[in-house]
């Protein structure tokens, strides 16, 4: 559908639903949530915008935000035409704002606003679905109810519990157009040196200890059985999921049928779905929360795991493809990152978490959201449509650099050039495991994660008794980061 409003004139909302809750926040109240974001942040690391952050600024055309380089803007350009062909009222600007991770990026784009130069439409991963949605962005009911026929091929190719990672307070704010779950990633060069084969789709924790030791016996030294990073992705997350637990208390708000009666109706975890994660209360001391936590500290100690680093999995590619780590967590992203450092498609492989008491799996997701600054949102809205298509899906997701949501796009066509062998575990982790949950993260994403990395390293680091201190001061400083901004 093309919009018939003018981009870039100050239109009115979109006639079903009003958004003027961003007008009752002032500029100090902006500021104050710049600031819960930048929390976390390295002191001195303030991230000043610079005019090339701002392209465009003034400029009557839909102003588009992503987190990337020049050359990530530049790779979009065909995507930009391919929405001009079909939207020529509805110009396009595209910010390619640099940022070291997500909270980096939120930052930037909160000072954006606090400066009074938001963009209309960003692209928010996970970590910031409910910071947006609590203070940012525009809810997208009325605009996929009155434009559900045409989203029907969407929703039919897309797995519910994505779209469910993206729902707040029972209204759905983002189309999700990417996605990794934290699969688990095997360096078949060092399982052969230990004799391994690949591991059964439902093996269990005790049978990964075995694994690793099997790594390290092969491998004595200049050598990590497991790497993992410390952080809410892929870090001690997954294994406290794989545990039936979380470090926060996790709900459901109510709400939400409007959708899944609507576009879901058929899924076998219907009773299940609500109106979107809430993570209210900490839960670091629960006793499943402190035995995760003390396996992972074992596997440190017995030498067979790597104490956590902070940072983003592209630092470990190196050290992977030079067979120097035996298995690591990653998403379907890596792929493409393996296969660009020289790996072949059969020098890695991959499996799914290991069990615990469930494998129950952790995935993270992105896509558009709508700011309730836009100045036309109805034109925004046709972006956000539009890139939900398969065309636009295509165009935006070439190779596999992430999981594309559409469940046709991920084939064995697409990991051709790359591997591994087994990609379909990418998908299937939704398909065979839907209760596999999103990143952990509520509108105080910032200070939650900054308070988990903080005690994530003294945890692992000492005895089974400094596990539980651990336990009460990730505890104490989680009530004090939910507390923020509440």
């Amino acid at each position: 559908m093309t919009s018939e409003k003018t981009p870039g004139h100050q239109a009115p909302s979109h006639p079903l639903r009003s958004s003027s809750k961003l007008s009752q926040l002032t500029r100090r109240s902006m500021l104050g949530l710049s600031g819960l974001a930048l929390a976390g942040a390295t002191v001195g690391a303030w991230p000043r915008l610079t005019g090339a952050d701002i392209p465009g600024r003034g400029s009557k055309a839909l102003n588009i935000a992503i987190l990337g380089t020049a050359a990530d803007a530049a790779g979009r350009q065909g995507l930009i035409q391919a929405f001009t062909a079909a939207h020529p009222d509805i110009p396009v600007q595209l910010q390619a704002i640099q940022g070291a991770d997500w909270k980096d990026f939120f930052s930037k784009i909160l000072t954006m606003v606090a400066a009074g130069t938001p963009p209309d439409v960003v692209y928010v991963a996970t970590e910031g679905a409910q910071l947006f949605a609590d203070k940012l962005a525009e809810p997208l009911d009325s605009y996929v109810r009155r434009d559900a026929a045409a989203m029907s091929d969407y929703f039919d190719d897309v797995h519910p519990s994505l779209l469910e990672a993206f729902m707040y307070q029972g209204s759905l704010y983002q189309l999700p157009l990417d996605w990794n779950a934290a699969n688990m990633y095997l360096n078949t060069t060092t399982f052969a040196q230990a004799g391994l084969e690949r591991p059964k789709d439902d093996w269990t924790k005790d049978d990964f200890s075995a694994t690793l030791r099997a790594l390290r016996k092969a491998r004595p030294a200049d050598f990590t059985p497991y790497y993992w990073t410390n952080r809410l992705f892929g870090g001690v997350v997954p294994w406290l999921y794989a545990n039936d637990t979380s470090f926060l208390s996790e709900t459901k708000a109510p709400g939400g049928d409007w959708l899944w009666d609507r576009f879901y109706a058929n899924d076998p975890a219907r009773s299940t779905r609500g109106g979107g994660y809430q993570w209210l209360a900490p839960n670091a001391e629960d006793g499943r929360v402190v035995e995760t936590f003390d396996y992972l500290r074992e596997l440190v100690a017995e030498g067979l795991g790597v104490r956590p680093e902070s940072g983003g999995g592209n630092a470990l590619v190196g050290l992977f493809g030079n067979n120097r780590i035996g298995t690591t967590p990653a998403g379907g992203y890596w792929a493409q990152g393996l296969h660009e450092a020289g790996m072949t498609a059969d020098q890695f492989d991959v499996q799914f978490f290991p069990r615990w008491r469930t494998q129950r799996h952790q995935f993270g997701a992105a896509g558009y959201a709508i700011m309730r600054t836009a100045k036309d949102k109805d034109a925004a809205w046709e972006w956000v449509k539009f890139c939900s298509s398969r065309e636009a899906m295509q165009l935006a997701i070439p190779k596999p650099n992430t999981t594309p949501t559409r469940r046709s796009m991920v084939n064995e066509s697409f990991y051709a050039a790359t591997g591994p062998r087994h990609w379909k575990v990418f998908y299937d982790t939704l398909d065979r495991f839907p209760t596999s949950g999103p990143i952990p993260a509520p509108p105080q994403q910032a200070a939650v994660e900054t308070a988990l990395m903080k005690n994530v390293s003294t945890a692992v680091s000492g005895s089974s008794a400094d596990v539980r201190a651990a336990m009460g001061n990730l505890q104490r400083d989680l009530e004090l980061a939910l507390r923020r901004n509440s």
